[in-house]
């Protein structure tokens, strides 16, 4: 498959220049898989799901697929594998499975909130509960898929910690935080302290746009490079094979 860009391009008499805000989130979700081999994808959210059938299509043809109960399916539904939840514990807490969840809250140290905002004796508003963040998290590769970027969502301080980050995970043999994606840029943890460094931007997002959005003091290289652009058979899966009616704009509308 050809790496090259895709302005000017044409797949199938029609042009692929004009790449979407969220075509470029799909690509920087779909890069959360790259290299990962035989594991469970687990992405929640329309985006990540997007992104993690294309990394399957493309450069992750490894990856296992499943229908969210007991099974593992291919790319159009065929079921390839039976996946009873005791098999599924033992890739979620061996380190076999890679899941890109959500987040309502998340600091700089990669800590997560989907439980509730406000103290948590007396919350101002309640979410989904902690669920199984802490078990993900701490037992298996967890990256963050996050569609609206903003002070309220990427906080100095967690209201209540749910997923774990890196200040908070010592001893925990398979913690790792991949990447953050949200709809202004990529982030990953890959400095001294762990903190959470900005590792590329969406193209038309400026540096000074995420440090005003963003509600600690983030690591900044000198220079930003942009998120990859897409090829032109990755674009054409997306619109054409993987989500054909452009419900990834829902997510991201840019």
């Amino acid at each position: 498959m050809s790496g090259e860009s895709v302005s000017g391009e044409t797949v199938g008499g029609q042009s692929v220049s004009g790449v979407t805000r969220a075509e470029y989130c799909v690509i920087a979700c779909a890069e959360a898989w790259r290299g990962a081999g035989e594991i469970l994808a687990s992405p929640m959210g329309l985006i990540p799901s997007v992104g993690a059938r294309l990394a399957r299509h493309t450069f992750a043809p490894d990856l296992l697929m499943t229908d969210g109960e007991a099974l593992l399916v291919g790319l159009d539904g065929t079921v390839e594998g039976w996946l009873p939840y005791r098999q599924h514990l033992a890739l979620v807490t061996g380190g076999r499975r890679h899941v890109m969840m959500g987040a309502s809250q998340i600091d700089r140290y990669g800590n997560q909130n989907i439980a509730c905002v406000g103290d948590w004796a007396r919350p101002t508003r309640q979410l989904l509960g902690v669920r199984g963040a802490p078990v993900n998290t701490l037992n298996n590769p967890t990256s963050y898929w996050i569609p609206r970027h903003s002070r309220r969502v990427f906080v100095e301080r967690v209201d209540m910690v749910c997923g774990v980050g890196y200040d908070r995970a010592a001893g925990a043999r398979h913690h790792r935080i991949p990447r953050v994606v949200s709809d202004l840029g990529v982030f990953d943890f890959a400095t001294p302290d762990r903190s959470m460094r900005l590792a590329s931007l969406h193209p038309g997002v400026s540096v000074e746009e995420v440090r005003e959005a963003t509600g600690f003091a983030l690591v900044v290289p000198d220079e930003v490079p942009p998120t990859r652009e897409p090829t032109a058979a990755e674009l054409r899966l997306v619109r054409e094979v993987i989500d054909p009616h452009g419900s990834r704009a829902r997510e991201v509308a840019a």
